[in-house]
């Protein structure tokens, strides 16, 4: 009893853990600030200590009934997690949808790991003891059964604990603390997990009361029928643990993907605007001649206000100058956005970009990561007070390589390589020093880098991430396109 309820403490320990690093401080304390680790000072937090004395208690207290007053073996265990669901909704203050995924994947986790565990070492057991021991008909005696639980339970305590590691991107958008989802992504998520903790519960009762599978009535023998039992329920939990984890993770990865081809598509769409207004510049230029002679003609006849007018119809018909001639007019009319939005905000400008068509690289993968980079070093130059802030660009072709290297100022927090929220990237083609994002929407920017690295990892290339001395640097190394393509 006492080694019991000590491996159920270590249970609702690692529990409150979990609750507080994704459901945030106690309801009875002060709740956790945007951007922060919530779980990481458990031992301050008197709310979650009150969660784990309260779920402790009331476990002892259901326990001592039972004993006391024999009863269904499911009546307890769904009186058990009734009390553990209401002091999670009850302690805790994040949104009642949140509350209840975080409720579903600890039931999960104790109604699976912890008869897996016990029907496994069991059949492990028994099999022993028939075999090398010679046991006819073997049973397990008490304190076997209880290290078995415990061994169960500490499983269960480790698996809380790789789990608390891993759902960040389940529990908030991107794995940003401060950026919940929507209360119908978490009752999507929760309510199948908590249908097959109660059809386990319902099994776990059929074993509770006798031996559920029996070999032609029993004609083999206990033994037999023993493990035929506990590798039903071996089977049957690592089946259901199967299922659970890859609907999480598997609806997880796919609303990652809808958010990054959202964005994807949205950027495609936003540089073919800015590449049909490049064009309606081009034609403008080009009838500049015929522009210049009516403007004289106004001129002589001395019809100000008219001129005015004319001036102010080739104003909104997009007259631009200076324009980056790249050798392509998609990134010609995103850098001439990015470059206007630069001088506005008195950020230095210099490129020198030669995209020749030999580079093999398509219009629409060199305007991700264009925009996105671009993108990121102005919002990193607005950050800088005072003069010198500089967005310095290069590109071209290396041989058969397409090299570019992107430089801004940034300020001296990243500088010095302390971050805000670190940038993960998937891809062995990415590597980063110091690839931080200080920007107010940290998902956007997350997804906007996966973008580049997808495109990067697309054409087999590099990219690497350096601060260093006020100074951001981007430098991304792309073989020639028609080389990599099948």
């Amino acid at each position: 009893m006492i080694i019991g309820a000590f491996s159920r403490a270590a249970y609702l320990c690692a529990a409150a853990l979990f609750c507080g690093r994704y459901l945030g401080e106690s309801g009875l304390g002060t709740e956790s600030k945007p951007g922060t680790d919530p779980g990481a000072g458990f031992h301050k937090s008197k709310g979650q200590w009150l969660f784990f004395f309260l779920s402790f208690v009331s476990y002892l207290l259901i326990e001592a009934a039972n004993q006391s007053v024999p009863g269904p073996y499911i009546l307890y265990c769904m009186l058990n997690q009734l009390v553990f669901a209401v002091l999670v909704l009850a302690l805790f203050p994040a949104d009642r949808g949140r509350k209840m995924l975080a409720v579903s994947m600890l039931l999960a986790v104790r109604a699976m790991v912890i008869p897996f565990c016990d029907s496994g070492l069991s059949c492990v057991l028994l099999f022993w003891r028939h075999s090398a021991a010679m046991v006819s008909q073997p049973l397990l005696s008490e304190w076997e059964n209880t290290l078995i639980c415990c061994f169960s339970f500490a499983v269960a305590v480790c698996v809380i604990d790789w789990l608390s590691k891993r759902v960040s991107p389940i529990f908030f958008k991107g794995g940003q603390r401060n950026i919940p989802k929507s209360q119908k992504w978490y009752i999507t998520l929760a309510v199948p997990l908590l249908v097959l903790v109660v059809m386990l519960d319902v099994a776990e009762w059929g074993a509770s009361n006798g031996i559920m599978i029996r070999s032609g009535g029993g004609r083999m023998g206990l033994y037999y029928d023993q493990i035929f039992s506990h590798a039903q329920v071996c089977v049957q939990t690592f089946l259901s643990m199967l299922a659970a984890g890859f609907y999480m993770f598997g609806l997880e990865r796919i609303d990652e993907e809808q958010q990054r081809s959202f964005h994807y598509h949205a950027q495609a769409a936003v540089y073919k605007m800015m590449a049909e207004q490049y064009q309606r510049t081009e034609r403008l230029r080009h009838d500049m001649k015929n522009h210049i002679i009516a403007l004289s003609g106004l001129c002589k006849d001395k019809e100000w206000e008219k001129i005015g007018h004319y001036l102010k119809r080739l104003e909104s018909a997009g007259l631009e100058g200076d324009g980056d001639l790249t050798g392509s007019r998609v990134v010609d009319a995103l850098l001439c956005g990015k470059r206007q939005w630069a001088r506005k905000k008195k950020i230095r400008w210099e490129c020198d970009v030669q995209i020749p068509r030999a580079s093999g690289i398509s219009e629409f993968d060199l305007c991700i990561i264009f925009g996105n980079l671009l993108d990121n070093a102005l919002e990193a130059c607005e950050r800088v007070a005072g003069e010198g802030r500089f967005i310095h660009m290069q590109a071209g072709m290396v041989k058969s390589y397409f090299l570019l290297e992107i430089k801004n100022s940034t300020d001296s927090t990243v500088s010095r390589g302390v971050s805000c929220d670190a940038v993960e990237m998937r891809g062995a083609g990415v590597m980063h020093k110091a690839g931080v994002t200080h920007k107010g929407n940290t998902i956007e920017h997350g997804i906007g880098l996966q973008n580049v690295s997808d495109v990067v990892n697309q054409y087999n290339g590099s990219m690497n991430l350096e601060a260093e001395d006020g100074t951001f640097t981007v430098t991304i190394l792309l073989p020639r396109g028609d080389s990599v393509r099948t």
